[in-house]
């Protein structure tokens, strides 16, 4: 694994501090006529140099990336150009950028709005959830015009984001001159992929105004393909406490002074799996606009995002059913073996298709000199595979039960060591004669979100003296609704396999970037899922799945007032900006679920509850109101120097699945017997944000600046668990069918067998149920250093950036009650080196994360350190034309994610470099 340590050495400290401040005496000629720091584009120098005088203007905390040449940001992915931004992060998925976390809050706590307006978000896959995160990876970079991201809240500001609110801003007709238009061709290369093709992408823009500017077209377009692929070695379903025969376990060397209960951890399978995925986007937008005179504008715009990706795996491991073995000092089970088993061979068909439609209105009217007033609608749906298909299906194949002697996997290395004596099994266990059907399943979301949204704004202006340069003022509805249909169907099933065509792939080589990967898995199955259920289909075993409606409105009803000053301080000059907004919001969580009659034990590893044959509606509410104040200072010091000030109050909205009424159950013989019910009543999470930075500006667009934040966060929801009964239709406790089972039981068949239902003599079920709530307070501060450099004369340039976040509790492995950890929580640097001339431009830029903490469930999931170096290259022809290579993750790094310790392996994960080169004509 190659090792992606960051270190905020004596090079960078002089980049961020020594080298910028040297030049703290020369004269301060910046011209300022804006409020936001912005990362220019085309002329990286010349961007850069106006990027620092207008941060030096700035009304508190606002950083930029903006699209100085149209159709092209600094990178090829939105996300990725974000985390060059101080204090923000990124995730990935597929080696891509997806979403972003800023100063250590992950993407929950950050909104997301185009053109200021809120954006639905939807889903496909059941273990990602119903989040209202949106996603960056379906909108084209070369349809942007311009990103802001606001780290501390204003009162004009759509509410729901505590890290950040990002806009996104889309060019109009209106923004150019006459007839404006490009186009752009990409050749793509994704090492990754077995396929070894290269993919298209393509992208334009049309802009005209007609009639002496009084009406305007523009219509951007962009389509992109890719390949990838992905090696992942990794366990199922995380590690468990205590999951193992007692006397199996050797516990003799853990560390009692810190584990004294000497819990200790087993996985319930090692696996190893070669993912192939397809992807294509299409997103569009048309914007009119008419000014029937010159204080009128009327503006009209659709967005439309086409968003598919499937993505075929095959994996091949074993599970764990009486798993042995020796434990290391923190509790970790090591060496595990176990006896008599088999091995499992997987398929698996990831499906995602989204569509998104935006329809937008607005109208400004400049009502006197002093007087603007404006009026903006918009009317946005994201759906998520609106054709019905099920988002995963899934396939297991597997030996005859106990025809292996003996499974094991070692954990001491990056990547387990696998063991298979298959000895005493004629052919061996990768021989298909030795192979059998074993389960299908069917399961994801079709999930609908809509946002309808109203904003009536205006500014009056001050055009005489006085200490009051503007107020502005306004009012805000939005109604969000989401509505999700989740599908799952699971069955063992005994079907031929002869026509299934299941060959095996040689593994030699697979995920050679971490030790222990010469001992894997020889072999990998090779077949498909869809093929599978086909068979099971022609079989007569195929059952329609079940069906889960849920779903949450949100009534948002604000208002917002605030005010611009400009003044002096014993000559030094003030610019203070101070608002309130006033917000109450109504929600309404709504399930439709047929009540459950009886638990049925269909399985050795299963209970599976029996649902009577109507659904019954539940409906919960909840409301709450708040007000979110605002003060921003700055004072502008002598040679260049600016000290600034920011108090907030921000707030993000729960998560939409903690509000769904309904009762899910998840249960297995000998348990665990594990519950969930949501929560319509959980008030949003709320922060008091204090923003302090120093700051100096040179006149060569050089600069250096040290930010402090402090957040002060409540009402952060976690996992309350009780333990209790569940009622079923009749209203009595459910009870365990398994204990004492009756003859003929368990019985896998699609009809129940009331035998192996729940019956009044089976003991009633004592069930860990968990749901979620307001629970506790956290304290979150971190350090933002950023240093800019240009090398006079020499086309030269280095930027460089380091953020430091701290929580005042983070996660404590030994505290088995902990529900509430800051999940994305990370120190992160940039460093950033280029050189241009009149032809050319070369940028070098490598990005930093440190270890984080991806989620907490039951069990914790960990994400180690990362460092990706890109690569961007740009050769200008003439004024029309330009050539332009990027490369991404030059040095092939890798991903790995562990549970409570770093033995713990989640997910090994090995890409691969990408590389596209483009062409680029402009008129």
């Amino acid at each position: 694994m190659i090792n992606t340590k960051f270190k905020l050495n004596a090079i960078c400290i002089a980049m961020l501090v020594s080298t910028p401040l040297a030049y703290a005496e020369q004269e301060n000629t910046t011209d300022v006529n804006n409020d936001v720091e912005v990362i220019q584009v085309t002329g990286i120098r010349s961007a850069l140099s106006k990027s620092a005088s207008i941060k030096q203007d700035s009304s508190g905390v606002v950083d930029a990336i903006s699209a100085e040449d149209i159709g092209k940001l600094p990178d090829t992915n939105l996300a990725e150009s974000l985390q060059r931004i101080s204090g923000v992060s990124i995730d990935r998925a597929n080696n891509e950028g997806n979403q972003v976390t800023v100063r250590g809050f992950g993407p929950s706590f950050n909104l997301v709005t185009l053109n200021g307006r809120q954006m639905p978000n939807s889903s496909v896959l059941q273990e990602a959830g119903v989040s209202r995160s949106f996603n960056f990876r379906e909108i084209a970079a070369e349809s942007v015009s311009g990103v802001s991201v606001y780290k501390t809240g204003k009162a004009n500001v759509a509410s729901g984001g505590i890290g950040a609110t990002i806009d996104i801003s889309t060019a109009k007709p209106f923004d150019y001159d006459g007839f404006k238009a490009f186009a752009n061709v990409k050749a793509i290369k994704d090492t990754s992929s077995e396929k070894s093709n290269i993919t298209p992408e393509v992208s334009g823009m049309i802009s005209q105004t007609f009639a002496d500017d009084m009406f305007g077209v523009l219509l951007s377009v962009s389509h992109s393909e890719r390949e990838s692929g992905r090696e992942r070695v990794g366990t199922s379903q995380g590690w468990v406490k205590n999951r193992a025969n007692p006397d199996g376990v050797d516990s003799s060397a853990i560390d009692t002074s810190v584990n004294p209960t000497g819990t200790y951890w087993v996985p319930w399978t090692p696996e190893m799996e070669r993912f192939e995925t397809e992807r294509t986007r299409d997103n569009a937008q048309l914007v009119l606009q008419f000014a029937p005179t010159d204080n009128i504008t009327a503006t009209f715009d659709y967005t439309l995002s086409r968003f598919e990706e499937i993505s075929e795996t095959n994996k091949m491991t074993f599970w764990f059913d009486n798993p042995g073995g020796t434990a290391d000092q923190n509790g970790t089970l090591l060496d595990i073996t176990n006896a008599n088993d088999e091995l499992n061979f997987w398929a698996w068909e990831l499906y995602e298709k989204k569509e998104n439609d935006s329809f937008g209105l607005n109208l400004a009217w400049q009502a006197s000199d002093s007087l603007k007033l404006s009026f903006d609608a918009h009317d946005s749906t994201s759906h998520s595979n609106p054709d019905g298909n099920t988002a995963e299906t899934i396939a297991n194949l597997k030996n005859i039960p106990g025809s292996v002697d003996l499974i094991g996997a070692n954990f001491s290395t990056e990547v387990p060591r696998i063991t298979v004596d298959d000895s005493s099994l004629p052919g061996g266990a990768y021989n298909t004669d030795n192979i059998v059907s074993d389960l299908y399943q069917r399961r994801g979301y079709e999930m609908e979100n809509n946002i309808k949204q109203y904003h009536a704004s205006g500014m009056w202006e001050n055009l005489n003296s006085g200490a009051i340069s503007a107020i502005h003022f306004g009012a805000m509805y939005t109604d969000y609704q989401i509505d999700t249909y989740l599908s799952e169907q699971f069955s063992f099933v005994d079907v031929p396999l002869e026509s299934l065509g299941m060959t095996f792939d040689d593994a030699t080589g697979f995920a050679d970037k971490f030790s222990g990967s010469d001992q894997l898995f020889p072999y990998i199955p090779r077949f498909s899922a869809q093929d599978f259920v086909g068979i099971v289909k022609n079989e007569g075993l195929f059952r329609e799945p079940d069906i889960s409606t849920n779903g949450v409105q949100e009534q948002t009803l604000a208002f917002y007032v605030s005010l611009d000053v400009s003044t002096e301080f014993n000559d030094i000059p003030i610019d203070m900006n101070v608002g309130v907004r006033y917000e109450s919001t109504d929600v309404t969580g709504y399930s439709v679920k047929p009540a459950i009659v009886a638990l049925n034990y269909r399985h050795a590893e299963e209970l599976r509850p029996v649902y009577a044959a109507e659904a019954t509606p539940q409906e919960l509410e909840g409301e709450y109101t708040r007000i979110l104040p605002n003060l921003d200072l700055s004072a502008d010091l002598d040679n260049g120097y600016k000290a600034r000030f920011s108090y907030s109050r921000t707030l993000a909205r729960a998560g939409i699945d903690a509000m769904f009424p309904s009762t899910t159950i998840n249960a297995r013989p000998e348990g665990p017997f594990n519950a969930s019910q949501g929560n319509p009543n959980l008030l949003p999470i709320t922060s008091d944000n204090f923003d302090f930075s120093f700051e100096w500006y040179g006149n060569d667009g050089s600069y250096a600046s040290v930010g402090y934040f402090k957040k002060f966060v409540e009402n952060f929801i976690g996992a309350g668990v009780v333990q209790g009964t569940l009622d079923d239709i009749n209203g009595e406790p459910l009870r365990d069918p398994s204990v004492n089972p009756r003859p003929g039981c368990p019985d896998s068949s699609d009809t129940p067998n009331p035998a192996c239902m729940s019956q009044a003599s089976d003991p009633v079920v004592t069930f860990d149920i968990s749901t979620p709530d307001n629970l506790q307070n956290r304290e979150v501060d971190g350090w933002e250093l950023n240093g800019q450099y240009m090398i006079e004369d020499t086309g030269f340039g280095v930027v460089a950036n380091y953020t430091l976040v701290n929580s005042d509790e983070e996660f404590e492995p030994y505290n088995f009650d902990q529900t509430i950890a800051l999940a994305g929580l990370s120190d992160s640097g940039n460093l950033v080196g280029f050189y241009e001339n009149d032809d050319f431009q070369v940028r070098l830029a490598y990005n930093w994360r440190d270890e984080f903490l991806l989620s907490l469930g039951t069990e914790p999931t960990f994400t180690e350190a990362y460092g990706q170096l890109d690569f961007n290259f740009n050769y200008t022809i003439n004024e029309s034309y330009s050539v332009n290579f990027d490369a991404l993750n030059l040095t092939d790094e890798t991903v790995r994610r562990h549970g409570r310790f770093s033995e713990q392996l989640i997910s090994a994960e090995q890409y691969g470099p990408r590389y596209s080169i483009g062409f680029t004509a402009k008129w």
